[in-house]
């Protein structure tokens, strides 16, 4: 079976959220202004203009497009781990598995209705909705002073909140995997590799920049 039931109740309930639309193929310009951007997302209009031959109008009309249509969007990194601030030094992955009686659109209204400064928001560098056999689950990338640290906060302040937040005793499991070090970001970004005073390598190839179809 390819794609669970899970799978397909998610998917149409995004659907019925967003609206299903068909694969938006990205044309010759958009594919240049976005590797532009990839490699400096603070680059002007002005400047993706002059680097890739394509008209500023332009530039700011399909970059303003890919922008409303959610295909194109920024994030800073502040790297507050050991190769960074050292403000955290160690770093889990939290897989956390829900029982029978939480749906994805329970967990996503829930979500949307926490406060936007939480005890999560210190100690969550980044997190994802999943499915573990055919239930959902939270994946959790916890940040801490040090692998007990983080053990310990998880414990006493994470997972009673997620309690709290979506039902009581509706956690099935948890497992954990210690992290080491990020290798791949974003499909583009390498941060041992192509990466330096946060931007990517003026010497990286345009054509190992990938931007989809």
């Amino acid at each position: 079976m390819t794609k669970s039931r899970f799978g397909r109740i998610a998917h149409a309930s995004l659907s019925s959220l967003e609206g299903d639309t068909a694969m938006r193929i990205l044309d010759e310009q958009e594919k240049a202004i976005i590797r532009h951007l990839i490699r400096d997302p603070r680059e002007s209009d002005n400047g993706v203009g002059e680097l890739t031959g394509v008209n500023v109008r332009t530039v700011s009309r399909k970059r303003q497009r890919l922008e409303q249509e959610g295909i194109l969007s920024y994030y800073a990194n502040v790297d507050l781990s050991a190769n960074g601030a050292s403000q955290f030094t160690a770093r889990h992955l939290y897989i956390i598995k829900f029982g029978v009686g939480i749906t994805y659109k329970q967990l996503v209204d829930d979500i949307k209705m926490e406060p936007s400064n939480t005890v999560f928001t210190e100690r969550v560098f980044e997190s994802h909705i999943a499915e573990i056999d055919g239930k959902v689950a939270l994946l959790l990338y916890i940040d801490g002073d040090s692998d007990v640290d983080i053990v310990q906060r998880m414990h006493e302040e994470l997972i009673p909140t997620l309690l709290e937040n979506h039902g009581k005793e509706l956690i099935e499991e948890i497992s954990t995997v210690r992290i080491l070090s990020p290798v791949r970001v974003m499909r583009n970004y390498l941060p041992l590799v192509n990466m330096k005073n946060g931007l990517m390598k003026a010497d990286w190839p345009d054509e190992a920049i990938y931007v989809g179809r």
